[in-house]
């Protein structure tokens, strides 16, 4: 765990907190794109008419556009409410990770994926990110992930669950 901004992450790739329809307007999927361009939505927007809206818990790669990175992987985290958002936020992060190893990625940075806009309450969201990438450095090749966060509330639920 990192307090950082992520778009200087020293990574292959990073990951975007998206909505179904990667529609990159506010939160961390706003910043991301602006920082990168128009290329990002423009992509985005070719595989969501191609492919319809994607599922929570899915994860799937765009251009990086500006940004030097090989790729941003946009996971499909939940909103608070839908039920089983633990469940769904693990199956999105391992999704962006599993995806990022397909493609001999081996670093990757992801943020604090729908504990912003989507309000999943951030102790589900901490086990939830350690959950995913403890999995995904154990069992998808990645050599390093970094859950880069900004936020105090966020680290503070992080620490405390690391500390369990």
């Amino acid at each position: 765990m990192v307090r950082g901004n992520l778009l200087e992450e020293p990574v292959d790739a990073i990951v975007n907190a998206a909505n179904g329809h990667l529609a990159h307007g506010g939160g961390v999927a706003g910043i991301i794109s602006r920082a990168a361009g128009p290329s990002l939505q423009e992509e985005s927007d070719r595989l969501v008419a191609a492919h319809g809206a994607f599922a929570t818990g899915s994860a799937v790669a765009t251009t990086a556009g500006k940004l030097p990175f090989k790729a941003v992987i946009h996971a499909v985290g939940p909103r608070y409410g839908e039920g089983d958002e633990e469940k769904k936020l693990v199956q999105a992060l391992s999704a962006a990770f599993s995806l990022a190893a397909q493609r001999g990625w081996h670093s990757v940075a992801f943020p604090a994926v729908s504990a912003g806009i989507f309000s999943v309450p951030l102790d589900i969201c901490a086990r939830a990110y350690l959950a995913a990438a403890r999995h995904s450095l154990e069992k998808r090749g990645l050599s390093k992930v970094r859950l880069c966060l900004r936020d105090q509330p966020v680290i503070d639920a992080v620490l405390k669950e690391l500390s369990k």
